[in-house]
Parts: C-alpha cells; sequence; structure tokens
C-alpha cells in the first residue's frame, strides 16, 4: 500500500512547509505536556506545601524512566517504519509497528510489577526522607504501579502514528490526555476539591493517560486499512533484521533516557542534602526550563521520518537542508527564551509558589538552566538525525558524552566549587561542548553521504 499523499510530504513539499507540517504539531503536543507538568508543579504548589511539592520532583527521575521504554519501542519502531518506507518495503512498516506496539505494552506491565515489589528501597534511592516518602510514594503509586502502562502505549503510539507523517493525529492523541490532566489537577490537588495533594497530581495523570490511549484506539480502528501503524497480534513476531534494527536504534536511545534519569536522581540527591525548600525550588526551575526545551525536543521529533524518509531514499540534499533550516529556527528561538528567562527568574519562580526562600533559591537555579538552552537544541538536533538514520552508536556515544564524562562529573565539581548553586551550572557545562561536537560531526556526515550519493549518480 502506498499512500501518494503521503509520499509528497517526505519528497515533494518545499523544506520550510514539510518542517512545519512535521514539526508544528509535534512542538504544541509538547509545550502541552510540559504546561500538564507544569500544572503538576503549579496545582501542589498552591497547597503551599514544600513536602508536596518536594514529593512531584523526587518522582521525576521514576517518569523519566519511561521515556527509556519510549524510546526502545518508541524511537525505534518509527525509525525503522519510515526508513522502510522511504525503501517502499510496506512490510517491514507493518512488522515493525506491531513488534514496537507489543514489546511496548509488556514493559509497561513489567515496570508496573518491578516498582510494586520494590518501592521502599527505590524511595530511598531518589533521595526521600523520613519527611517525604509517604507523599513520593502516594505520587508514584497512581503514576508507576497503575499507570506504567498507559504512560508508555500513550507516548510510543504517538511515536508509531508519527512515522508515517500523522504528526497531527500523533499530536492530538497526546494533547487529549495532557489537557484533561490540567483539568483534574485541581479538582483532585486543592483543598477546594478531594485535597490529595501530590497523590492527587498522580491519579490525574493516570487516567488522562487512559484517555490518550483510547484516542489512538480508536483512531486505529477509523484508519483500518489506511494507515501504515499495525497492532494485529498475528504481525507480532521476532523477525532478527526487525529486532536488530530497532534495538540498534532504541537500545541507545533507551540508555540517554536512563542516563539522563541517573543525572537527575545524582542532581535531586546533592540538592535534597540542602532541604525540602531547595529540592522544590530546583524542581520548579527545572520545569520551566522545560517548556523550551520541549521545543527543541519536540522540532527533533517531528523532523525524524522526514530525515529517515530521506535519507532511505538517498535524498541527500534535502535531509541537509531540513536539518540546517531547523537548526536555525531552533537556536534564534532558545537565544530569545534564554534572555527573557535569565532577566525575569524571580518572576517566573514566584509564578508558582509564593515562598521567599523557595523563590530565592530557584531564581539563581534557572539562571543556570536557562543558559544552556542554545547549546542544548543541537545537541537533540544532532542525536534526532542519529537515530532517524539508524546511526544508533552515534547517538549513544553522545549520550554518554553528555552524562557520564560531561555532566554528572561537572556537578560533583561545580557543587564543590560553588556549594548548591554550582549545581544548576553542570549542564551548561555538558552541553557547551556537546553543540561544538554535534557540529562538526553533522557536517563529517553530511560531507559523506554526499559524496556517496555522487558515487552512485557516476
Amino acid at each position: 500500500m502506498e499512500d501518494r499523499q503521503k509520499t509528497v510530504l517526505f519528497e515533494e513539499t518545499p523544506i520550510p512547509k514539510a518542517v512545519m507540517i512535521m514539526s508544528v504539531p509535534t512542538i504544541i503536543s509538547s509545550l502541552v505536556m510540559v504546561i500538564y507538568n507544569l500544572a503538576d508543579t503549579y496545582f501542589v504548589g498552591m497547597v503551599n506545601d514544600p513536602v508536596q511539592n518536594a514529593a512531584v520532583a523526587l518522582a521525576a527521575p521514576v517518569l523519566l524512566a519511561f521515556n527509556a521504554v519510549n524510546n526502545l519501542f518508541g524511537i525505534g519502531s518509527s525509525s525503522m517504519m519510515s526508513r522502510a518506507l522511504g525503501s517502499k518495503d510496506y512490510d517491514t512498516v507493518y512488522k515493525s509497528s506491531a513488534f514496537g506496539f507489543y514489546c511496548a505494552l509488556i514493559s509497561g506491565a513489567v515496570f508496573s510489577v518491578l516498582f510494586t515489589m520494590f518501592r521502599h528501597p527505590l524511595l530511598l534511592i531518589l533521595g526521600s526522607d523520613a519527611q517525604t516518602a509517604a507523599a513520593t510514594g502516594e505520587y508514584l503509586k497512581w503514576t508507576v504501579t497503575c499507570g506504567a502502562v498507559p504512560a508508555i502505549l500513550n507516548v510510543v503510539f504517538a511515536y508509531l502514528v508519527r512515522a508515517e507523517g500523522s504528526s497531527l493525529h500523533a499530536s492530538i492523541g497526546t494533547m487529549s490526555g495532557c489537557l484533561l490532566n490540567i483539568v483534574l489537577d485541581p479538582v483532585f490537588i486543592l483543598p477546594q476539591g478531594l485535597n490529595m495533594g501530590a497523590a492527587g497530581a498522580g491519579l490525574a495523570t493516570f487516567l488522562s493517560n487512559c484517555v490518550a490511549c483510547m484516542y489512538f484506539l480508536v483512531l486505529l480502528y477509523v484508519k483500518r486499512g489506511k494507515t501504515y501503524v499495525c497492532v494485529r497480534p498475528s504481525m507480532f513476531r521476532l523477525n532478527r533484521s526487525i529486532v536488530v534494527s530497532v534495538c540498534g536504534v532504541g537500545i541507545p536511545a533507551s540508555i540517554q533516557n536512563l542516563l539522563n534519569v541517573t543525572g537527575m536522581t545524582v542532581l535531586n540527591n546533592f540538592t535534597s542534602v540542602y532541604g525540602s525548600d531547595a529540592v522544590a525550588a530546583m524542581g520548579i526551575a527545572q520545569k520551566i526550563n522545560m517548556v523550551p526545551m520541549y521545543v527543541a525536543l519536540g522540532l527533533s521529533q517531528g523532523l525524524m521520518p522526514l530525515i529517515s524518509y530521506n535519507y532511505a531514499s538517498g535524498n541527500t540534499p534535502r535531509m541537509k537542508k531540513a536539518v540546517t533550516f531547523s537548526a536555525g529556527i531552533s537556536i534564534s528561538f532558545l537565544a530569545l527564551i534564554s534572555a527573557v528567562y535569565y532577566l525575569g527568574s524571580d518572576f517566573f519562580i514566584s509564578m508558582f509558589m509564593k515562598n521567599e526562600s523557595i523563590v530565592a533559591y530557584g531564581s539563581r537555579f534557572l539562571h543556570g538552566l536557562c543558559l544552556s538552552l542554545p547549546f542544548l537544541c543541537l545537541d537533540f538536533l544532532a542525536v534526532g538525525v542519529f537515530q532517524a538514520c539508524g546511526m544508533g552508536r552515534k547517538s549513544l556515544v553522545f549520550a554518554i558524552l553528555r552524562k557520564i564524562i560531561l555532566e554528572i562529573p561537572a556537578l560533583y565539581i561545580l557543587n564543590w566549587l560553588f556549594p548548591l548553586y554550582g549545581l544548576a551550572f553542570s549542564q551548561l557545562a555538558a552541553e557547551v561542548v556537546l553543540a561544538a561536537a554535534a557540529t562538526v560531526v553533522l557536517l563529517r556526515m553530511f560531507r559523506q553521504l554526499e559524496q556517496k550519493r555522487v558515487k552512485q549518480a557516476e
């Protein structure tokens, strides 16, 4: 089956328009996702209890760990799907989507069981203490024990649907859950509602992810026979070539997110030494900084199917134009946002908690975090290109550079040199180096691909 409309988008639509069609819905859904993450922090902050706010911040690494599974089967399968579309290998498209779906389903169930079995030692690893353990555990009960499967499937569905060019539907599905979460948060969290605090935020997240999954299931039923996304059990096979290709991209992407979780856990443990106010302030600053980060991430993720398709079909000039156009937009936007955040840091932190200590901590944390934004977008873009092209090893090298070699050592060094406040500048130290490396590697890669294309043309 060949969908001519999608072929035109990938092969003929002018690059600025094609990038916008693929990326804008993804960026919007990413922003809505950040807003719903901020909604948790905002409404929990309205309870004016630093313990409840710290619980949400301490639980963040576990929720980020979901991304390890999301990336393994979402990015891995979607990259395989888009490259198979570019090669006109439709049987592989169907089988790779079924593989991604069922592996995500099984992994979500395993995640839920393992967390429930090892809940208490995990809370200690996350940095919770006698004061914050109960609230953190209640939040994680809803988001992980009950919610791991819908949370993971929701994101993997979006990757699979986006892989065939249906970026708008992927974004609508993601946004449906996020918007419902924003509506439910005040009902479950605030004293005027059910007064559940952090646990209410977790319950709202669980219900919202269930609704998002239902959207995708209904979409696939309505589009049956007209979509490349296949969830038929008969198509789920452990075909060696598919497993190797999906895991070749997905495992490095998964490791990248596990390293992100490790980095955040190390950061939280450093911060928790300074008390719950510091933990809550760092959590607020990080979530505010996530807004522009998710714009850059949404752009790179939206771009991936376009890159994958043109890489597989050998259209290197079109692929290069898409990357350079996206880089220019992303750097300009994030440089502007970085300046706004730096100058208005007190205002942005105080939007979430009217606590002088937390505002003072958070403002200085946001100064360090926001300065990394213009550099971070190049890292995201380079990793997105590597994943789209099936170059899992290169994306893994960048992940190891980012966390193991650069950021985590920087946490230790900067905290020693500038206690507490130096922690917020560790990401900047890592991203400056990675931005330079990304530029060099991408330029070299495009030069090699162009030389290969010229030789084949001869």
